[in-house]
């Protein structure tokens, strides 16, 4: 297929097979396993409805047929082949990034000699909302969310944690826990040190590649799966787990839980804390809005409206009881009508993404409090370009 044209051809005709379906998403990708346990997956680059021409091509390559979620073993062989399809690209390689992909994966192919069995794969994901079936799919929709294909939620991770085996992350790679000792002792005998920085069933996002424009000033404090958009900074005391994240600049010096997003220009102060659904079984999804603030060692179980604050200190819950004033410091109803005093108290979820509000403590009286906000937080701008 020396011609564009002809590669065209080629793509209409695989797409024209009976059976065949064009895949959401796909993605090349390395995998290395230990028996038949799939120890880590790294895709370089994922493809999320976009480059059928790619998926054609590597669906036939693969001999993969049908509509369900998979992968297949690619041999070094069937990567030639792949890359063999597209030579009326070569000349222009640089132009695509799959082609380039698959060009370096042929270039630094070769047998490992070592604890896990390395290969390449190629998945092929066409149902985003079915729940995780093997650790292969596990890393790729973790890592749609890390490589911002999606948004929290915006793919089922359900299941996921009974697929993906606990590892030992190694500075010789990923390692299954019940072989540690043996491991140290080669590595002991080769004169090497084997470090181990944690034992988890997922690694550091930071090992697996960052977003553009993207800080993490400790790499311990994303979970690979962590969507994070440009412009976030994730202090040492921060941390933001799988499928949680930020959809704009942010500053997260706090703890943003697993399902949690927090909107663009907000602040997440040290030690405060965002009540996730992996928390105690709860399955309110909590948001924060944009400009956002939560204060040093503040914390909430309610989504926040954009625009709010929670005073150092504060920890709003779906049950707390909440005294509401309006902006001239009079009790108020949630419908803003002026009440007496008691009959302004309200429960924390009443308020759950209301915008604007400022939560505190009164210092007078000790009552949770909450009063119309009137002045949003700004983040420093040249941190977060």
């Amino acid at each position: 297929m020396a011609t564009v044209a002809d590669f065209k051809k080629y793509v209409e005709k695989v797409e024209k097979k009976k059976g065949y379906t064009r895949p959401l998403a796909f993605g090349l990708g390395i995998r290395k396993s230990k028996g038949d346990k799939t120890l880590e997956v790294f895709f370089p680059g994922i493809n999320y409805n976009s480059a059928f021409g790619t998926a054609a091509v590597l669906q036939d390559v693969a001999k993969y047929k049908g509509g369900e979620n998979g992968y297949k073993v690619l041999s070094k062989k069937a990567l030639q082949t792949a890359f063999d399809k597209f030579e009326a690209f070569h000349g222009e390689i640089e132009k695509h990034p799959n082609i380039t992909l698959i060009q370096q994966l042929l270039k630094n192919y070769k047998s490992v000699k070592g604890y896990a069995k390395t290969e390449v794969v190629v998945f092929f994901l066409f149902d985003k909302d079915q729940p995780v079936e093997n650790a292969v799919e596990g890393y790729f929709k973790v890592q749609c969310l890390s490589q911002l294909h999606v948004k929290p939620h915006g793919i089922n991770c359900n299941g996921i944690f009974g697929k993906m085996n606990n590892i030992a992350w190694t500075s010789k790679g990923p390692i299954l826990p019940e072989d540690l000792a043996e491991e140290r002792i080669k590595a002991t005998f080769k004169g090497e040190e084997l470090v181990v920085s944690h034992v988890d069933k997922f690694p550091y996002l930071v090992s697996f590649g960052v977003p553009n424009g993207v800080r993490v000033v400790s790499g311990s404090q994303a979970r690979l799966g962590a969507h994070l958009s440009p412009g976030t900074t994730i202090m040492p005391a921060g941390y933001v787990n799988f499928n949680a994240g930020t959809l704009g600049s942010a500053m997260i010096e706090g703890r943003v839980s697993g399902g949690v997003v927090v909107g663009n220009k907000s602040d997440i102060g040290g030690g405060a804390s965002i009540m996730g659904t992996l928390s105690g079984g709860n399955k309110n999804v909590i948001s924060i809005g944009e400009q956002c603030l939560l204060g040093a060692n503040a914390g909430t179980g309610i989504s926040l409206g954009n625009g709010c604050t929670v005073a150092a200190g504060v920890y709003i819950t779906a049950a707390s009881k909440v005294s509401l004033y309006n902006k001239d410091k009079q009790p108020v109803n949630l419908a803003g009508k002026v009440v007496k005093e008691g009959e302004n108290i309200v429960k924390g979820m009443d308020l759950n993404g209301k915008e604007y509000m400022l939560y505190f403590n009164d210092s007078q009286t000790g009552k949770l409090t909450a009063r119309p906000n009137t002045k949003v937080i700004e983040l420093n701008e040249s941190l977060h370009a």
